[in-house]
């Protein structure tokens, strides 16, 4: 008896498990969003955070209202030159913390509607790619002066 009540509370918990498993884990987490404070007149800005996702996926678009088009960028040296580009997207393999950093991949914000001043706040639409889905992630990032 002790053996059969054994038996099914192993399968119970191995049908849990394979439940649980197949749901698509949708866990990317944003933190330390920030955008750097603008000057008037100065028709571009850029944002930067920390992104982590549970499974492979990839940031493929950003939008914001204080903008015209938000594009995402990487920069790096070449031969003692920085370059910046317009990249299609950031990868994000799972568990790893990718940083948008001042001198790496970040968000340029191209032509402003305003100037961004410390203390306020830029909402941000984030669009990732996970597996076959998309997901819109809402995020407010802090102006700041550096």
């Amino acid at each position: 008896m002790k053996l059969l009540t054994y038996g099914y509370a192993v399968l119970v918990l191995l049908i849990s498990l394979t439940a649980w498993a197949k749901e698509p884990v949708k866990d990317i987490a944003v933190s330390e969003a920030w955008v750097r404070a603008t000057h008037t007149g100065q028709q571009t800005g850029a944002a930067y955070m920390k992104i982590i996702s549970q499974k492979n996926a990839e940031l493929v678009k950003v939008e914001t209202p204080v903008a015209k088009r938000a594009e995402i960028h990487s920069m790096e040296m070449k031969e003692s030159i920085m370059v910046m580009r317009e990249v299609d997207s950031i990868a994000l393999p799972a568990a790893n913390e990718i940083l948008l950093a001042p001198g790496g991949y970040h968000i340029m914000l191209m032509n402003l509607k305003q100037p961004l001043n410390a203390g306020e706040k830029v909402p941000l639409k984030l669009s990732f790619k996970l597996g076959n889905e998309m997901i819109e992630m809402d995020v407010e990032a802090n102006v700041r002066k550096n």
